[in-house]
């Protein structure tokens, strides 16, 4: 059995309690994690306030925290499989996508080290003739940056990186959900050459969240989850007066015209909801089809899905691997048999694997006669497409737009007139058109609604993680006249 320690003051330590991580391939335990308590907690951020004004980071030049990045970046890129194959172990996410991914991440801190010493100020044009006012974009302080247990490796980069390029400092809560490959990150972090404390690592439950997120030397949170533990980090940054953003996930629609081409659009429909066993923020769960293709589409559709390798998530041939948790299995499955209740179909899948761990099938509900099917509506994490029709252009937009959520959406039609109609009339904060799950280091994403707020990705994010100073300088010699004497 491996154990991980959690990493404070630029310090490996085992924590105040220990508790269990399950294989999610098996069912069974295979390592022991850290639970932070409040007294690691609040180690975790003095260090990190620490760090925040030391000499040795506070002094140090944008360019020399680039040169950093660039060697975290490299590191990265020489462990990938070590952490891919960790991601793999202790979340079910199949290594196919773990190794590509993690490849993948070294290319945000790139980006992130080239950008570090691009984060610029301005100067004023004042109105007033004997002064000179210029604005200085400074670290915000210290960070507490929270991830969910789906993809940690890169969504803690989007918030680590630009952080540390603004001249932050963070404390990072892994999900006590498959923690092990950000533990194990630790490691790496430990030998990019940082001074200590720059970059704190815990992991924990409501316990060590909380203490984190209402710590009164956190300055920003920066969360990706659910909205209702959202709606927790927001009161307890009440206490701190923390700024926030939140990444919350949604309920995508993935909007596909009579004139698509059908099999790019199957395609990009399997990679939207059921890679990563449907485990992502930007997964398109809601299919929305014209009417006339609609059965074509559904029947290629089934094909594929029922085609899929679901196996091991350490085989390189397994396409669909296990759901994370027992929970979330069993979550999809009172979904699905409450939507069927009230008039969804189900087209294929529905039951869980019989096999060991927590492996759960492609699985397509048409809830084209069950507009109000809680499928339809509800996120959670697991590959169930829900698919409803529609006859027109309005219609679509209506049928896209009925959400609460509003991070990603996907569009598949060959009209460019009509693609930049829906563009406009989308309310998502991402439109991939005649593709889907396209990322970019330079490019931003976030949400509306309940998919909350603020942009993690490109030179924004960056931005958001730093404070503006106006400086004003009086350039007359003249004295200051007295301003109680009448003139």
């Amino acid at each position: 059995m491996q154990q991980f320690q959690q990493y404070i003051g630029g310090a490996f330590s085992d924590g105040a309690e220990q508790f269990d991580s399950l294989d999610p391939a098996t069912g069974k335990v295979w390592a022991r994690m850290p639970e932070a308590s409040a007294k690691d907690v609040n180690a975790a951020v003095e260090a990190a306030e620490q760090a925040f004004f030391s000499p040795e980071w506070a002094g140090m030049t944008a360019t020399a925290r680039g040169k950093l990045l660039y060697r975290l970046a490299d590191l990265i890129a020489e462990n990938a499989p070590r952490l891919a194959e960790l991601e793999t172990r202790d979340t079910g996410k199949i290594i196919r996508e773990t190794s590509a991914q993690i490849a993948y991440v070294a290319e945000y801190y790139r980006y992130y080290a080239g950008l570090a010493d691009k984060i610029e100020g301005a100067h004023l044009p004042i109105d007033k003739p004997d002064m000179e006012v210029w604005l200085r974009r400074e670290p915000i302080g210290v960070v507490a940056a929270v991830v969910p247990w789906n993809s940690q490796l890169f969504l803690s980069a989007v918030k680590i990186g630009p952080a540390l390029a603004a001249g932050c400092t963070v404390v990072l809560k892994a999900s006590e959900e498959g923690p092990a490959p950000m533990l194990e990150f630790a490691r790496i972090f430990d030998l990019a050459g940082f001074p200590k404390g720059v970059l704190n690592v815990i992991t924990g439950g409501p316990v060590a969240g909380a203490t984190l997120t209402s710590h009164p030397k956190v300055a920003h949170v920066a969360f990706t989850g659910g909205p209702e533990t959202a709606r927790h980090i927001v009161r307890n940054s009440a206490k701190n007066l923390a700024s926030t953003s939140l990444e919350l996930g949604g309920k995508s629609p993935f909007i596909v015209f009579e004139d698509a081409d059908i099999e790019s659009a199957v395609n990009a429909q399997v990679s939207g909801i059921f890679a990563a066993t449907g485990q992502s923020c930007v997964a398109g769960s809601r299919l929305v089809v014209q009417s006339s293709v609609k059965d074509a589409f559904l029947a290629r559709l089934k094909e594929k899905a029922e085609a899929v390798v679901i196996g091991a998530p350490d085989d390189m041939a397994t396409e669909v691997g296990p759901l994370c948790t027992r929970r979330q299995r069993d979550i999809a499955v009172d979904l699905i048999d409450r939507s069927v209740a009230q008039g969804a179909k189900l087209i294929t899948g529905g039951k869980p694997v019989d096999r060991e761990g927590f492996y759960f099938p492609p699985t397509i509900l048409d809830c084209s006669e069950a507009p109000n099917a809680d499928s339809l509506t509800n996120e959670f994490f697991g590959p169930v497409l829900s698919v409803v029709s529609f006859e027109t252009e309005e219609e679509a937009i209506a049928i896209a737009n009925n959400t609460k959520f509003g991070l990603a959406s996907g569009l598949f039609t060959q009209n460019l007139t009509r693609a930049h109609r829906m563009i406009k009339a989308i309310r998502a904060g991402i439109v991939w058109v005649n593709t889907y799950r396209a990322v970019s280091p330079i490019a931003p994403f976030g949400g509306h609604g309940l998919s909350g707020h603020g942009r993690e990705g490109g030179i924004q994010a960056a931005l958001d993680y730093t404070k503006i100073k106006a400086v004003w300088l009086r350039t007359s010699d003249d004295p200051i006249p007295d301003p109680f004497v009448m003139r």
